[in-house]
């Protein structure tokens, strides 16, 4: 057994740790620790060896009393993995010790976002004035920082698909004349903060405001959302001055850049767990990419690290051809507590095609259903969730171990 007074201490140091919980998605968004993962039960199989590279990084894994942890740990011990423990009392223990249980998913992320938001000051404009700047045809551009199928799925009238990592390198070319506002949407509030700071970060010219709320708020307003919308950012092949202004945000942020030997030393150190993440696009990844990295493009990385690079304290290095993009990318998870590394190099060298290493998707019955995807939830729902990312600030005040520093 491991005691939460221990897990505490652990993220406290910065020593390497996995806490796992194995129940359903839909059960862990209910309430768990702030740097808990989610690893179901019955997906060990499936993910633990792309999720855990290391196979004797301390691991802990809870349940909330269904007696699915106990059976967990043997399973991961079927599979290699030497140094798995339960936490004493399960959920209720933590609870009991008197530290925070956060809702939903990707919550640390989300709190993150919440907190630049809150030290920064980040501009936003309500749905209501994004709507009227459209009626007018004011000289506006909508940067949807979502995944591409997000933002075909539902989005604001007239935008453009650019998800958060390429935000800075594409930005110029969406919007070339600086007397233009910038206006960054996601679905809720996490990328849209995200992404409206790392353009101010790198001092775009453009004034830049993030749509509040996202389509939550647009919805709530009683705005109508586009559907099918293919609008993308155009490709971008060297733009110097947006690959330096990335460059000097990482800097700041405190990223490490190393070369392809360096990296060899990295991956040749078993005593430290190592992430290798290809922040770039997709279809990029696919054509070619460095082996031993998997496909996680930046923006999604960083709100979605507890599922990425569920081992907290572990290494993370960011491989991407044109730089811009992992620079952007490390300087978020830097601020975030990670020891974040950017690869120089490397496609230069033997690469690989295809899919790369994958976790299949969760079965949708037990998936949580987020309140900001699709276009059915209830209003009530919707407003819900962004009751509870106001209240993120605080609960992170409370819980006190996120060790996050903002620019």
């Amino acid at each position: 057994m491991t005691t939460p007074q221990a897990i505490r201490r652990a993220l406290l140091l910065g020593d390497e740790i996995a806490l796992l919980d194995v129940r359903h998605e839909a059960d862990f968004a209910t309430g768990h620790p702030l740097f808990a993962s989610n690893l179901a039960h019955d997906r060990i199989a499936v993910e633990a060896e792309v999720r855990l590279p290391r196979n004797d990084v301390a691991v802990v894994l809870y349940d909330d009393g269904e007696g699915l942890a106990a059976p967990a740990a043997a399973a991961l011990a079927a599979i290699g993995y030497t140094r798995v423990s339960l936490l004493d009392g399960g959920l209720r223990g933590w609870a009991d010790a008197g530290y925070e249980l956060f809702e939903d998913v990707n919550s640390y992320s989300k709190a993150f976002g919440e907190l630049v938001e809150a030290q920064r000051h980040t501009p936003s404009l309500a749905a209501e004035d994004v709507a009227a700047l459209i009626e007018e045809k004011a000289d506006i551009a909508i940067l949807d920082a979502r995944r591409f199928e997000e933002y075909a799925t539902m989005s604001l009238p007239g935008g453009t698909s650019v998800p958060g990592a390429e935000l800075v390198l594409r930005a110029r070319d969406v919007a070339p004349d600086p007397d233009t506002t910038i206006i960054v949407n996601c679905a809720g509030r996490t990328r849209s903060i995200i992404g409206t700071q790392s353009l101010i970060n790198a001092g775009v010219p453009n004034k830049v405001v993030a749509l509040r709320n996202g389509t939550i708020g647009w919805t709530l307003a009683g705005q109508t959302l586009a559907h099918g919308s293919a609008k993308v950012a155009p490709d971008v092949a060297n733009d110097t001055e947006a690959r330096a202004k990335a460059r000097a945000v990482a800097y700041r942020a405190g990223v490490r850049r190393i070369t392809p030997d360096d990296l060899a030393a990295l991956v040749a150190d078993t005593t430290r767990t190592l992430y290798r993440f290809d922040v770039r696009r997709p279809q990029e990844y696919a054509a070619r990419h460095i082996p031993g990295f998997r496909s996680y493009p930046g923006g999604q990385l960083v709100q979605e690290t507890d599922m990425a690079a569920p081992v907290r304290g572990a290494r993370i290095v960011l491989a991407d051809d044109i730089g811009a993009r992992a620079d952007m990318t490390g300087s978020w998870l830097a601020q975030m507590g990670w020891a974040v590394f950017v690869l120089d190099g490397g496609f230069d060298s033997i690469l690989e095609t295809g899919a790369g290493p994958t976790v299949p998707p969760l079965d949708p019955a037990h998936r949580y259903k987020r309140p900001y995807e699709g276009t059915d939830n209830a209003a009530a729902a919707m407003q819900a969730y962004l009751d509870w990312e106001y209240g993120l600030v605080d609960q992170l005040a409370r819980d006190g171990t996120h060790g996050f520093r903002v620019l």
